[in-house]
C-alpha cells in the first residue's frame, strides 16, 4: 500500500516519525518546536508523543 501523499497527518498519532520531512513538519507546527529541538527531544524522551510533551514542558 503506499503512502496517501495528501494526508499530511501521521499514520499513527502516539508515535512521532523523524524519517519523513512532512512528517517532522508536522510535529514541528504541533508542537510549537524547532526541527533540533524535536530531533532532541525523541532522542532523548523517545518516540511517544505524551513523552515528548512531558519532556517539552521541563524544558520551558
Amino acid at each position: 500500500m503506499s503512502d496517501n501523499l495528501n494526508n499530511r497527518g501521521p499514520q499513527d498519532r502516539s508515535r512521532i516519525s523523524l524519517s519523513e520531512k512532512w512528517e517532522v513538519q508536522y510535529w514541528t507546527k504541533e508542537l510549537n518546536v524547532t526541527e533540533e529541538q524535536l530531533q532532541q527531544a525523541v532522542k532523548q524522551a523517545g518516540n511517544s508523543v505524551n513523552a515528548v510533551r512531558e519532556h517539552l514542558a521541563k524544558l520551558h
